[in-house]
């Protein structure tokens, strides 16, 4: 719209959209609608028509409620309406219980007479058969050009427990809580919801999702994010469905709301690339649990720990380590307790000398001197609590566990009530297990009100810990500022030339001397390699490296070298690479592929002591490439150490990776044995990982052995196989997590004449913010935020982290960078969760303003904003800020009164 230009009348349909103050939530019609339609609603006993119908109005959720069936009069006493049409008023969300061949039509009425939502309880989809995959892609077709949501089919429904809102078949409500919990099986809802309700567990939402045919992961975890009834987020998964939005989703909620998942058909393998290491060793759960450490969301093991762990993280902080401290009045569940922890990953505390003296100070002389720390069978509470205070404060320790068994002196309840004052220790959770049945229920019930979880049993507890330290641990590696590493020059365009050349010749399979050029283009080092395709050009090509050196096979067919015989070490002069040479070719022959002899490629004999390594990537078909990393050789199949992750990596995200294997500890040196030099092969990975995902034709890579040791990193064999031609670029897979957008670096010039660099901003600007917010004057920084903010707060790197970690599929910074890596300014375009709507804002160094610079970048996040597809972009801007209204204005923007934030705020909004 031009800035100059009237703006759009109130009877043009663009008004509503550019004057709407308030960001609409979708999923608020299946949440919290004002009216519901149930259509399909029956008097029949035991239909779920009948049994809908009642939940709904059985359980007042301050709503109308329209029963639809066309054969009666009323349903349960309440007027029925023959069609959604005869309705006295539009409805936010309809029910939908009919026969799955009717839905289309239902949907296709729904969308004509702008229902919002849909909750579609009716099953016979694509669970059974093509004909039923069918009239789920119709209904979808429908609802989307309506932009209508839909929750299901073949669902339970939808349970909304603060508010009495019911929309399910289910046999009762779910009690009030503050956890959501989400399903995709309803048989498993209908069964926790009853083990709920003799648990007394309470619920904020209640959700079946069935088939997801439009709502999906992403959809729910972002509405539920900014639903203040819901502190933690549970979820049953069989499928992922829309990986890189239930990733994008994930990450972002992960730190404020735990989010636990518990992912059933852990032994399902993706299909396997018979041909390559790396696809027999990437299965689709495998490659789950990988995502999930990724994005900072726990996966458990079973539906107790599900519910476990959302009762304690919401009661206890989070441990910073793994070390934990026992307090037991019996060694035997002390020793449970131990094996739990340490066969899970976690560690016993060492106590510290003063922990020692103070706990001799008063525990008897028997006391185990150690930890588990053993109070002994006639610990009285005193005791447990004056332990308690004191092994809380050695700072070796991350949290406590403490443990009761019923004896003959032993007071369970009294022993509770002292422990109450030690219930929030900064930093550290406290769990407890009280051992027993009747005898130590108060004691329990004293704990769990006081806000220390309890556990029958004490390695019961000891697992839980062992979850909370590891979702400590994957959340910190969320905004740990990397180190930067620096991108190979002119290495994207030299390998996009040589993949091009391969895939023109109809070629699927690189060679290993095109797969080491290749990798050469990223900067991965690789032995020196040359090609001969005779017998005398080897020798010369032998001669020129100096003997020993290796013979392989140079093939554009043969996949593994080995197993053909095309391999040949250590030869020590002319005569034996003559020998060499004509073995390989006439191995071949015997085996009936020489025609797939092409010559051998001549290599120096690495006598470099070493640990063999394997860097590699393939497909999974739900997250497209994934990466990894472990032990290599020969043997790797049979030893299956290794780590998988997802591109992109950075050098956090990298050492994350090596840290999952067993051989990382070799890396670091064992026996007297440098450590191989972690920074350089986190960098290599970082490498490796960046021609990933710039080298879309790239379907499959192995690098086995990557030769590691203190000396040097080296790529003693590669392969590479290319997506073949049938493929093409729009069926590419997509990556689960958004790259780095370089399609948005590009220089800007001020008006003053300097010229600066406009960019996306990366993890490793951390340092560079830091010192760009020290340029800001108070005026800027108030103008900024509408209001001052101290620098230390603006500075901390809990903020900083969170600013330079972008997602960039939902949000999207621009840096301005001037030469030698000062930072001039930052825009910033954010995707309001839920809505079409983005919302920018913008901050430019002091040094640097009305030289242009952010007038050209809202030019750009306007861009940004349109290859995102959202309606509006719109900022709430202070009153007194005239430069950016300005700015805005000139761009397009209309500015607005704030009707929400008046009289100092007004909006600024664009509509796309």
């Amino acid at each position: 719209m031009d800035a100059h230009a009237p703006g759009p009348r109130k009877s043009d349909p663009s008004y509503n959209v550019l004057h709407q103050q308030h960001t609409r939530q979708p999923l608020d019609v299946i949440f919290k609608p004002r009216s519901v339609a149930v259509v399909g609603a029956s008097e029949r006993p035991g239909s779920v028509g009948r049994t809908v119908l009642w939940n709904l109005i059985s359980n007042p959720f301050g709503g109308t409620v329209y029963p639809i069936n066309p054969k009666r009069p009323n349903v349960l006493g309440i007027r029925a309406w023959p069609s959604l049409r005869s309705l006295p008023e539009p409805v936010d969300l309809a029910v939908v219980v009919t026969p799955a061949p009717a839905v289309p039509d239902v949907i296709r009425e729904c969308a004509e007479l702008g229902v919002q939502g849909a909750i579609i309880i009716s099953a016979g989809f694509k669970e059974t058969g093509e004909a039923g995959a069918r009239l789920e892609r119709e209904i979808l077709q429908i609802a989307q050009a309506a932009r209508m949501r839909i929750i299901g089919p073949n669902c339970l429904g939808v349970m909304r427990p603060p508010t009495g809102f019911n929309a399910t078949f289910a046999g009762a409500m779910a009690r009030p809580g503050n956890v959501a919990f989400i399903s995709q099986s309803g048989a498993l809802l209908t069964a926790i919801l009853d083990w709920s309700l003799r648990e007394a567990v309470g619920f904020s939402a209640f959700v079946s999702v069935g088939s997801m045919l439009d709502v999906g992961w992403g959809d729910l975890i972002d509405y539920l994010a900014d639903d203040p009834m819901t502190r933690s987020i549970l979820l049953y998964m069989e499928s992922i469905g829309d990986a890189r939005a239930f990733l994008s989703a994930a990450r972002e909620v992960a730190l404020t709301k735990p989010i636990i998942v518990i992912k059933a058909g852990r032994t399902a393998q993706a299909a396997q690339a018979a041909a390559s290491h790396t696809g027999t060793l990437t299965g689709s759960d495998e490659v789950l649990t990988a995502a999930f450490r990724r994005t900072g969301v726990l996966r458990v093991e079973s539906i107790s720990e599900l519910f476990y762990m959302a009762e304690t993280l919401a009661k206890q902080p989070r441990p910073a380590g793994r070390r934990l401290t026992v307090l037991t009045n019996a060694g035997g569940p002390g020793v449970l307790a131990t094996d739990a922890l340490v066969s899970g990953g976690g560690e016993l505390a060492v106590l510290g000398e003063e922990t020692r003296r103070s706990l001799d100070a008063f525990l008897p002389p028997q006391w185990s001197h150690g930890n588990p720390v053993d109070v002994l069978g006639d610990a009285d509470p005193d005791r447990y609590a004056k332990a308690l205070e004191v092994a809380g404060r050695d700072p070796g320790s991350d949290g406590l566990l403490v443990i009761l068994t019923p004896q003959d002196m032993t007071e369970p309840t009294q022993t509770a009530d002292r422990l109450k004052p030690y219930a929030k220790l900064p930093g550290k959770p406290v769990l407890a297990s009280w051992m027993g049945g009747s005898e130590v229920a108060a004691g329990e019930r004293i704990l769990n009100d006081a806000g220390i979880p309890t556990f029958g049993y004490p390695d019961t507890a000891a697992r839980i810990f062992n979850y909370m330290w590891r979702y400590s641990y994957n959340l910190a590696g969320l905004y740990e500022t990397p180190t930067s590493t620096e991108e190979p020059t002119g290495g994207r365009d030299a390998a996009r030339r040589l993949v091009d050349a391969a895939r023109a010749r109809g070629r699927t399979l690189l060679t290993e001397y095109e797969s080491k050029q290749l990798l050469s283009a990223y900067g991965i080092p690789t032995v020196e390699t040359k090609l001969a395709a005779s017998e005398d050009d080897a020798v010369s090509k032998a001669r020129a490296l100096g003997y020993p050196v290796v013979l392989k096979l140079h093939s554009f067919t043969v996949t593994h070298k080995t197993d053909v015989g095309g391999v040949r070490l250590n030869l020590q002069d002319e005569e034996a690479v003559r020998h060499a040479f004509r073995g390989i070719r006439e191995r071949l022959v015997e085996l009936g592929q020489g025609e797939a002899f092409q010559g051998v490629t001549v290599q120096p004999m690495v006598r470099l002591s070493g640990l063999e390594l394997i860097v590699g990537s393939s497909l999974d078909p739900q997250f497209g490439p994934v990466l990894l990393f472990g032990a290599g050789g020969t043997l790797v199949e049979v030893f299956k150490d290794r780590a998988l992750g997802l591109p992109p990596l950075n050098t956090t995200l990298a050492r994350r990776m090596m840290e999952q294997t067993r051989i990382f500890q070799a890396l670091r040196g064992v026996r007297g044995a440098k450590p191989v030099d972690l920074p350089e092969l986190e960098r290599l990975l970082v490498r490796f990982s960046q021609m990933v995902v710039e080298q879309r034709w790239v379907k499959e890579v192995d690098i086995n052995p990557l030769l590691a040791s203190s000396e040097r990193l080296l790529a003693l064999d590669a392969r590479i196989v290319l997506h073949p031609s049938t493929v093409t670029e729009a069926e590419l897979p997509k990556l689960a997590i958004e790259p780095y957008p370089q399609q948005y670096v590009a220089p800007f010039r001020l008006e003053n004449g300097e010229e600066l660099l406009l960019r996306p901003i990366r993890p490793e600007d951390e340092p560079r913010m830091e010192r760009f917010h020290r340029t800001l004057s108070e005026q800027t920084v108030f103008m900024r935020y509408a209001g001052l903010m101290q620098l230390s707060t603006r500075v901390a790197h809990e903020r900083l982290a969170r600013i330079c970690f972008n997602d960039y599929a939902r949000e999207m910074a621009l840096v301005a960078e001037r030469q030698g890596g000062e930072l001039l300014g930052v825009g910033r375009l954010t995707r309001l969760r839920g809505t079409q709507d983005a919302e920018f804002a913008i901050l430019i160094s002091d040094a640097v303003q009305h030289q242009g610079l952010g007038s050209e970048m809202l030019r750009r996040l306007v861009e940004v904003g349109r290859a995102w597809g959202v309606q509006r972009i719109v900022a709430d801007i202070l009153a007194g800020n005239r430069a950016m209204q300005n700015i805005s204005k000139r761009q397009g923007f209309s500015i607005l009164p704030h009707e929400e934030l008046a009289p100092d705020m007004v909006k600024a909004v664009k509509v796309l």
